[in-house]
Parts: structure tokens; C-alpha cells; sequence
């Protein structure tokens, strides 16, 4: 089977190699929302990933905020995004090719987190989309999310938010933002994301019109193939700069 299941020292990694024979045009990293869900059991994320001949790490671990402070759902010393900068990343480069490209998508908290990893590290994260992505995080904070436990309160929380962290000069060359027009949680946090990028010329694409049923992992499904074609083609854009 295409997927199966990687245990590390933090947590385990739900894995897809596609199953077709070929050259891999990269790996996806996928960051899960707060319930922890990986593409795993999707049938679009498989056929698009198997499509495009892409492969895709998954950390399974439930109730993570993906933040710079260390969260004790992760069995690790350092922060959730220092350990896919680093850890993950190195385990990716022995399991695939320490040439392979590397793309990052996430779910809500995760695409946030996705966006975090590829606003601080444009240029080890060139290619991004964020689904869904929770990205006020002072908005979010107060509401029982492990966020109160990692900052003292909202100000401090928005101050680590991804919105804060653009650099008008220093931005991932392949970026999309994604959220379902009827989702009450994502909507205005990544209308006012696209705002910003726009008004500063940053390079992104958008789609906050297309509807599958508004909040939940059902837009996440119906959003594979769109995914997986945007980062493959990212990621081969990326090589044809560098050869």
C-alpha cells in the first residue's frame, strides 16, 4: 500500500510513496489541524498524490498549535517547527534523497504552521499553501486551545502569529491561500493575510470563493488535487531556477 507508518523518537509520520514507477518529483510535508487528522484515509489525497508522483510525510500528533514554543503533545525539546525544520527534514533527506525538494502544506493550525515555516525560512520552504489556516491567533487565544498554555496572553500570541513574520523582500516565490468562503473560523484571518501580501507586492495565489461545505476536513478533501498539482509544479518550477 502507497501509505504506511513511520515511528521516530517524536512521533510517528504517516507516509505516502507513490506506487507508480518514475522519477518523485518531491515530498510534501503536511501539517494536521488541532484533531490531529492526516490525509492518511483520504481517497483524493491519494489519487492526487499518486498522480503527480509525490510524496508526503505526515506527523501524527494531535492538539498541536505548530508554534516556536515547545508543546508537550510532542515528544521533543525543541519546538514543533524547529523539529520539522530540522529533524523531519533530515529524516526526509535519508528516507528519499538528500537532493529531493520539499514542499509544505498544513490544515488550519498546520497551514498556519506551514506558513510560519515558510515566512521565517523562505528559502528552505520556497513552496507553501496553507488550507484553512487559523491565522489570528489572538482571536483564537482564551478559547481552551493549548495556545494559553504557550504564551502569556493574546498580544503576545498575535506577535507570533505568521501575518507578523512577511518580509516584504524575502518571501517563498510559490505560495497559496485556500479557505472556503462559509468557514466562519479562517475566512477573515486569510482575507486579511491576502490583503497584506497584496498590498506589499508579494507574489500568491488565492481561492476564497470556491465552497465545499465550509469548516472541516471535507474542503480539505475536495482541495487535494488543486494542492498537489500547486506544490509539484511549484517544486519543479524551483529546479528549473537552480540547474
Amino acid at each position: 500500500m502507497p501509505w504506511s507508518t513511520a515511528t521516530t523518537a517524536v512521533c510517528p509520520l504517516d507516509v505516502f510513496t507513490p506506487a507508480q514507477e518514475g522519477e518523485l518529483r518531491g515530498v510534501i510535508i503536511f501539517l494536521p489541524g488541532y484533531d490531529g487528522r492526516t490525509p492518511q484515509s483520504d481517497e483524493p489525497w491519494a489519487a492526487a498524490l499518486e498522480a503527480s508522483r509525490m510524496a508526503c510525510v505526515a506527523p501524527r500528533v494531535v492538539e498541536c498549535c505548530w508554534s516556536l514554543v515547545a508543546e508537550d503533545v510532542m515528544a521533543a525539546t525543541e519546538s514543533p517547527l524547529a523539529w520539522v525544520r530540522h529533524d523531519l527534514r533530515a529524516w526526509i533527506a535519508e528516507q528519499f534523497g538528500s537532493s529531493v525538494r520539499v514542499a509544505v502544506t498544513g490544515v488550519e493550525l498546520g497551514g498556519h504552521g506551514a506558513l510560519q515555516l515558510a515566512y521565517r525560512h523562505p528559502t528552505e520552504f520556497p513552496v507553501v499553501c496553507a488550507i484553512s489556516p487559523k491565522i489570528d491567533w489572538e482571536t483564537w487565544y482564551g478559547h481552551g486551545l493549548r495556545l494559553d498554555d504557550l504564551f502569556p496572553d493574546a498580544e503576545a500570541a498575535r506577535q507570533q502569529s505568521a501575518i507578523l513574520h512577511v518580509h516584504p523582500l524575502n518571501w517563498p516565490r510559490h505560495q497559496l491561500l485556500l479557505c472556503d468562503p462559509a468557514d466562519p473560523y479562517a475566512i477573515d484571518g486569510t482575507r486579511t493575510l491576502a490583503s497584506k501580501l497584496a498590498s506589499s507586492g508579494i507574489r500568491f495565489q488565492q481561492d476564497t470563493e470556491t465552497t465545499h461545505g465550509g469548516f472541516g476536513w471535507k474542503y480539505a478533501s475536495a482541495m487535494a488535487g488543486r494542492v498537489v498539482n500547486f506544490l509539484a509544479e511549484g517544486l519543479e518550477d524551483m529546479s528549473r531556477r537552480f540547474v
